[in-house]
């Protein structure tokens, strides 16, 4: 068995194998998958004797997403196996995560996705090709009924791409990660997660895998049609606390994850959702930039300003530092924008982009650096 990526968050590694098409070639003509309807759910892979039969889980990708995940199986009694093109990451991930390296592709009953979606030479730039070259491999070797779940941020699309890819024989859903290393505790694997599948039946094992036994998911509403929230289902019943959620006696009579989990009707939604996510936090980086800016132009104190503004319960003007950066957000605001069939692209979102332009060359002008604040700048969560 060989894998070829790089992973999510992780190290530059570059990918061992390049697929011959281009990022917007991989959302070609994807395919238009039926979705049952509610309650006709397909029974092919789903016996009793499968649904329970989550064992052996391989994470691909040991990165700043993969490691946590990795981690958090092994804590649940699962047998984690991992893999990831980065020698140290995968040392590190044996030793930190007690992970195994994987030998067989045929023996996993879930493979878990955390790989890096950017190009290998441009961290800002969006390409699936590593997290495709995987599913090319799962796809020769897996066994059929697996589950794939896809924690990697992905454009739109993508996981329609991939259940093509592995021949309709393997379950697909995406569970896009929200984590925040430095708070774990309460932004770590085990916060509510957004998840959808494919079809049906994939939906339903991605739930029985992350949080809730299978006699609970029979009550999962999944037409959204009439405007119904499908958060979350113990036997049909919600709830807004994810911890009551997460310590649900029902969840210990069954192996899984216990993650809260908010379920979408349509795949692509999921897929949305982590990149809207980002998108959204890219334009609030952005307009407090500009207002930084407009203070400068104008002689207005912009500290003061900012501390003025939020003292109102629904504003919270992030704090401006040396530009826009990391592995996450000017990557997916582009995947956002470049996942749209729309010929009109997001004006507002191209307007952050430039926004953050122009507040990098201003402090390139003026010799600003955040590290000349002595450090006094508080961490932004992105």
């Amino acid at each position: 068995m060989v894998l070829n990526t790089y992973n999510e968050g992780g190290s530059d590694s570059k990918s061992h194998q390049q697929l011959d098409h281009s990022y917007n070639q991989t959302l070609r003509n994807e395919p238009d998958i039926h979705r049952a309807e509610t309650g006709k759910f397909d029974d092919q892979f789903n016996t009793r004797e499968e649904s329970r039969n989550f064992e052996k889980v391989l994470v691909v990708g040991l990165g700043q997403l993969g490691l946590p995940v990795a981690k958090y199986l092994t804590g649940k009694g699962f047998e984690t196996y991992g893999y990831d093109i980065n020698n140290t990451a995968m040392e590190r991930a044996e030793k930190i995560a007690s992970v195994r390296k994987a030998t067989n592709l045929n023996e996993i009953d879930v493979f878990i996705i955390c790989v890096s979606t950017h190009k290998p030479e441009d961290m800002f730039s969006p390409q699936v090709d590593g997290l495709l070259s995987i599913v090319e491999e799962i796809s020769r070797e897996a066994k059929s009924g697996a589950l794939v779940s896809i924690e990697s941020t992905i454009p739109r699309g993508t996981s329609k791409k991939v259940f093509e890819m592995l021949d309709h024989r393997l379950h697909v859903a995406h569970a896009p990660h929200r984590f925040y290393s430095l708070e774990e505790k309460d932004h770590g694997v085990n916060q509510l997660r957004v998840i959808g599948g494919v079809c049906d039946c994939c939906l339903k094992k991605a739930i029985q895998f992350y949080g809730y036994p299978r006699d609970a998911i029979e009550n999962v509403v999944m037409n959204s049609k009439d405007g119904s929230c499908n958060s979350i289902v113990l036997h049909g019943s919600t709830t807004d606390s994810s911890n009551n959620i997460a310590m649900n006696t029902a969840l210990k009579s069954t192996k899984s994850l216990g993650i809260p989990l908010h379920p979408v009707s349509n795949i692509e939604i999921a897929e949305i959702t982590k990149i809207a996510e980002n998108a959204h936090r890219y334009l609030q980086i952005a307009f407090a930039e500009d207002l930084y800016l407009y203070s400068q132009a104008n002689g207005i104190n912009f500290a003061e300003l900012r501390e003025s503004l939020n003292t109102k319960w629904n504003i919270n003007i992030l704090e401006p530092r040396d530009g826009i950066g990391g592995h996450c957000l000017p990557k997916d605001t582009k995947m956002f924008l470049q996942s749209s069939h729309s010929p009109n692209k997001s004006k507002i979102l191209s307007a952050a982009i430039e926004a953050d332009r122009a507040y990098r060359r201003y402090r390139h002008t003026k010799g600003i650096a955040s590290k000349q604040q002595g450090g006094r700048l508080n961490p932004r969560l992105s």
